[in-house]
């Protein structure tokens, strides 16, 4: 919460920082970086020295080439997260739910789906929260189409999952991630517009009403600072379990599986790799920064990048528990239109990074 102070006349204030926290809270930032940078640049070293100095485990085994992957990217892939959290936790204080409807209700089409799906990537999302998030939408003038590309773009272009690829794999495959991500969101949107679906919506979301405006208070940058402090405990504590998990599937198929296996499988010349995938991604239910170990050593492996693309876009985009959630709100064949055309949207991509890469 933003501290308050009593005034004079006994009226509550806003309590701004003073120059010396404020440059306190600077030097303390800097100098949580450079820790954290210091002991990134040596994890690598590090999981060496554990596995065939510690461990004792031999170079060149499936053993050893497994638990030196676990102990690498486990804590490099928990440091990422933290501070990727934190970052966007500062971030999304800025853009509350309230906020966001403002700014898209009374858009028109394209413009507004453009500005929705680029809004879903930095606005606070999850499963729990697409029904409230839809009726708000809908019932203050935002376009169904509009709705739904933000709807689409929120779980997608996952902000860890973007930042976690830009760290593991490079500014191209994360800038591949984004922009394949926002164009399904801004084209599967456009198109559910033009259908005109609004009938799809259950009835007593149009008689809800958007109810009175929360209001919104004023942060200040310590209390901006705190809350993605608050971000990190509460994500980070909720998903550190699936991350190991992640991670340590990942070393299993580093480790033992053999190297062109996978490419038989999810390789370029398996024409029907791509919607397997996408079928196999879909009732997995896993968060972004869980599959982005496998990912990683699926590619390692010899998967091609437009098949694991599409497998990951649809764990993450596509699941079943969002698809449960979105029923109470909408009817069977607008839902069945949304998973088909995003479906349509993430096996294109696939194909064509399969083409191209």
């Amino acid at each position: 919460m933003t501290p308050l102070v009593e005034t004079r006349d006994g009226r509550m204030a806003v309590r701004r920082p003073t120059g010396t926290r404020i440059l306190l809270w600077s030097l303390g930032g800097a100098a949580g970086v450079a820790a954290w940078w210091w002991v990134y640049a040596r994890l690598a070293g590090f999981a060496s020295w554990l596995t065939y100095g510690w461990l004792g485990l031999a170079r060149g085994t499936h053993l050893g080439g497994a638990v030196e992957f676990f102990t690498y990217e486990t804590p490099k892939v928990l440091m990422l997260l933290v501070l990727v959290v934190f970052g966007v936790g500062v971030v999304r204080s800025f853009f509350t739910p309230e906020r966001t409807r403002r700014m898209l209700a009374g858009r028109r089409e394209f413009a507004g789906n453009v500005l929705a799906a680029l809004l879903g990537v930095v606005t606070p999302f999850c499963s729990c929260s697409a029904v409230p998030l839809f009726i708000g939408f809908v019932t203050t003038g935002v376009p169904l189409g509009v709705t739904l590309s933000f709807l689409i773009s929120a779980p997608m272009v996952n902000e860890i999952a973007l930042v976690l690829l830009f760290g593991l794999f490079g500014w191209k495959v994360a800038a591949i991630y984004m922009g394949t991500g926002l164009a399904i969101a801004l084209a599967a949107g456009w198109v559910m517009g033009r259908l005109h679906l609004e009938r799809y919506v259950e009835d007593w979301v149009y008689r809800s009403g958007a109810g009175a405006p929360a209001p919104e208070e004023t942060l200040t940058w310590p209390a901006r600072i705190r809350y993605g402090w608050e971000a990190v405990r509460d994500i980070v504590g909720r998903v550190w379990f699936y991350v190991v998990l992640g991670i340590a599937v990942g070393a299993g198929i580093h480790g033992y599986v053999p190297d062109g296996v996978l490419a038989s499988v999810m390789g370029k010349g398996a024409w029907w790799s791509v919607p397997l995938a996408v079928l196999i991604g879909v009732p997995m239910y896993s968060n972004a920064a869980g599959i982005i170990p496998v990912v990683q050593a699926l590619l390692g492996k010899g998967a091609a990048l437009g098949t694991v693309l599409a497998f990951m876009m649809s764990v993450i985009g596509l699941s079943l528990p969002e698809a449960i959630i979105l029923r109470k709100v909408l009817k069977l064949p607008l839902i069945l239109a949304f998973f088909g055309v995003v479906a349509a949207g993430i096996v294109a991509v696939g194909f064509l990074f399969n083409a191209i890469m």
